[in-house]
């Protein structure tokens, strides 16, 4: 992660995380929410919804690369 390139979002009434991700990345595919919860140590604690004020630091994932996977049938 470069600096200046992480975004924090504060959390509203109402927020649940899988929302506030595809809002900002355009989904929830990819690993971006286990990148998300790596980035906030304990944020997975704290319950579906989230309560209002919760820092949420929103990395750069344009630079992460894919997961590499294994073809388990040809």
């Amino acid at each position: 992660m470069t600096a200046g390139s992480d975004l924090f979002y504060v959390s509203s009434e109402g927020d649940m995380l899988d929302q506030v991700i595809a809002a900002h990345y355009g989904d929830t595919n990819g690993g971006k929410v286990d990148a998300v919860l790596a980035a906030n140590p304990g944020l997975a604690g704290l319950g579906v919804v989230l309560e209002p004020g919760v820092r949420i630091l929103l990395p750069d994932l344009s630079e992460a690369q894919p997961a590499e996977t294994e073809q388990l049938w040809g």
